[in-house]
């Protein structure tokens, strides 16, 4: 890194601390860029540059992941938590909850409430699984190593869901695909709630044959924002269903593997099965 990378790099996690330390004042752009001795728009290209996202998403971020936490707490209302996240009150609460996690304020409150989950464990050619699926589709699909664990990982996606272990038509069709039948997509529904960033990449990746690889540039570049790779490599490792969703399909430009939720074994494993059929 040559000296005028670093003093960038430098302002950048600078620029990172003061948005962290002061995002319940909520303060504009100005503000940070004067922080680090930039000007607004030299700031804004440098910050999107380096860190895949505006500044103003990325406070974004750190604000939705605070108000998280206070939702989780029994006796927080949606108005206190949009209080003292620095908001002006509930309708930008729920419309940076809309923004970021795709539900809003009080369905992540809820946790699941009401909703009823089926879910049954299989086997497949890269280990076992756990699928789970609500009335409108298939909501969840992972690898496992123990059942329980898996069961437990569910419901603290879903704490308020009710549960049931049965197999229903939803996961059998989705289970079809273990058998190299692509040609079903279509059969196949989704109940995911995300963001329409990252709703967008997942679509983008149910896009890529079979047999054939991507980088995370340019699932970037399909999706209309090619300087933010780094945000859709999170927006893949959030993929909530293995396999289906075809994040093993993507690998980083240089050529080597990148990281797998599910390990890197099970994804060199899945590139070479699927390249041979």
């Amino acid at each position: 890194m040559n000296t005028k990378q670093q003093l960038n790099y430098n302002r950048i996690a600078e620029a990172i601390n003061y948005i962290t330390e002061n995002f319940k004042e909520q303060p504009s752009l100005s503000d940070i860029a004067e922080s680090v001795h930039l000007s607004p728009y030299h700031f804004q290209r440098l910050f999107s540059d380096w860190a895949g996202v505006s500044p103003k998403k990325f406070m974004q971020y750190i604000s939705v992941e605070y108000a998280k936490k206070l939702l989780k707490e029994q006796h927080a209302t949606l108005f206190d938590s949009a209080l003292e996240t620095g908001l002006s009150g509930t309708g930008r609460l729920h419309d940076l909850f809309i923004n970021i996690e795709g539900m809003t304020p009080g369905e992540y409150k809820n946790a699941g409430k009401r909703l009823t989950i089926n879910y049954s464990f299989a086997e497949s050619p890269f280990g076992n699984i756990i699928v789970a699926s609500t009335s409108k589709g298939v909501c969840h699909m992972a690898f496992i190593e123990k059942e329980t664990t898996a069961l437990e990982a569910l419901k603290n996606r879903f704490a308020n869901a009710s549960y049931k272990q049965v197999v229903d038509k939803l996961q059998q069709d989705a289970l079809f695909i273990f058998q190299n039948d692509w040609s079903k997509l279509n059969q196949i529904k989704l109940h995911l709630n995300a963001a329409p960033f990252q709703l967008k990449v997942w679509e983008t990746l149910l896009k890529i044959p079979q047999g054939r690889l991507t980088t995370y540039g340019a699932i970037a570049k399909q999706i209309g924002a090619p300087k933010a790779s780094r945000a859709v490599g999170t927006a893949i490792g959030n993929n909530p269903v293995a396999f289906l969703i075809p994040c093993h399909r993507v690998i980083q430009a240089t050529g080597t593997i990148g990281g797998y939720a599910w390990g890197n074994t099970r994804k060199m494993a899945m590139i070479g099965w699927e390249a041979a059929q």
